[in-house]
């Protein structure tokens, strides 16, 4: 779902993963589907989408973003931890299995 500053409260609820791009980044546009794959098979958290814009960039601000891509581990409206640049799929994968993990104990 894509995140707002109107939509964001009711929408992260729980464990999330956030993926914050910008428009004509092309490691955004890379990571997205990489991001969807990873953790669309997953039922313990949902992927969310913030685009960098002016009318997002108080949600930005707020969850310390200031470099895209950065992807974000949330739980509810927490930034509980947050990688930041393009990471290669494998890299991707063990770093958010170990992130989610840590925050289902």
């Amino acid at each position: 779902m894509k995140l707002s500053n109107e939509n964001y409260k009711d929408v992260l609820k729980g464990i999330s993963v956030v993926e914050v791009s910008g428009e004509g980044c092309a490691n955004c546009i890379t990571l997205m589907p990489i991001l969807a794959r990873l953790v669309g098979g997953r039922s313990d958290c949902q992927l969310h989408h913030l685009e960098v814009a002016e009318d997002t960039m108080d949600l930005v601000a707020k969850f310390g973003v200031d470099r895209v891509p950065t992807i974000l581990v949330m739980q509810d409206l927490e930034v509980k931890s947050s990688c930041r640049g393009y990471q290669p799929e494998e890299i991707l994968e063990i770093w958010l299995d170990a992130k989610i993990e840590e925050l289902k104990a």
